[in-house]
């Protein structure tokens, strides 16, 4: 038996995919594919309309995955709706979703596989370090910005509401038609699956911010922060119109 063929399995017994949605990762995206198929035989990617040569080497590795592949960028929301409506309709439970720019450990997959093996049903959330001295100053205050409203609208605390390393509970997951678009998709998600009662958890993650030089990021600073600023007005009065009103009744029929 190979090193990691009972995690496999027990990933496969717990009915677990792997979602990567990727756009121009040409650098980065089969190292990563290969380290996560040491833990998962069940991986959906999503190639987001890369403008590099990411779908040739996808193609050309012959890799064992399921390839989603966009004619053009539709944004990241777009990319992992499509991957979690995959992953509901071939029947997987769960999906751990993971950036494909190399951030992410996919060594800590089996940190999500024990923590849901102990709490099912439970959407886990990764916890990064974000006192890494790699980190910007603009993407700690991004999180601590996205961390404050998201607790004003679902009465909530969460350490890290901007990590994209997650495992989602697919079968309590509702409205995936609707997110938008780019990156406050992940927000989104989050404050629909507390509206709704799913049970959110922490998980502390590694993660790897290499120096200003080397780092890719399709994130517009300007632009991608006002829609999330835009989303979160938004979400502050569904918050009052229907994410209240849902807790309210929860905790009466409760």
């Amino acid at each position: 038996m190979k090193p990691y063929d009972d995690i496999i399995k027990n990933m496969r017994e717990e009915k677990i995919c792997v979602i990567v949605p990727t756009y121009n990762n040409a650098g980065t995206i089969i190292e990563i594919l290969e380290r996560i198929l040491l833990y998962s035989s069940d991986v959906i990617v999503i190639d987001d309309g890369s403008t590099d040569n990411t779908e040739t080497l996808l193609k050309s590795a012959m890799l064992p995955i399921m390839l989603i592949s966009h004619q053009y960028n539709q944004g990241k929301g777009i990319a992992l709706r499509d991957g979690l409506i995959e992953a509901k309709e071939y029947g997987y439970r769960y999906a751990i979703t993971i950036d494909s720019d190399g951030q992410h450990y996919p060594e800590d997959i089996p940190l999500f596989l024990d923590a849901i093996t102990k709490n099912p049903d439970t959407l886990i959330v990764g916890n990064r370090n974000l006192k890494n001295e790699n980190l910007s100053s603009g993407s700690s205050f991004a999180n601590k910005f996205s961390n404050f409203w998201f607790m004003i609208q679902t009465g909530l605390n969460l350490p890290d509401t901007q990590t994209g390393y997650r495992l989602y509970p697919l079968s309590m997951m509702r409205g995936l038609n609707y997110i938008t678009s780019r990156y406050e998709a992940e927000l989104e998600l989050l404050v629909f699956s507390a509206w709704h009662g799913i049970k959110l958890q922490p998980l502390d993650i590694r993660v790897y911010y290499p120096p200003s030089g080397e780092r890719i990021s399709h994130f517009r600073p300007v632009s991608d922060f006002a829609r999330i600023s835009i989303l979160n007005i938004v979400l502050c009065f569904l918050a009052v119109v229907y994410g209240l009103p849902m807790r309210i009744i929860r905790r009466l029929i409760g």
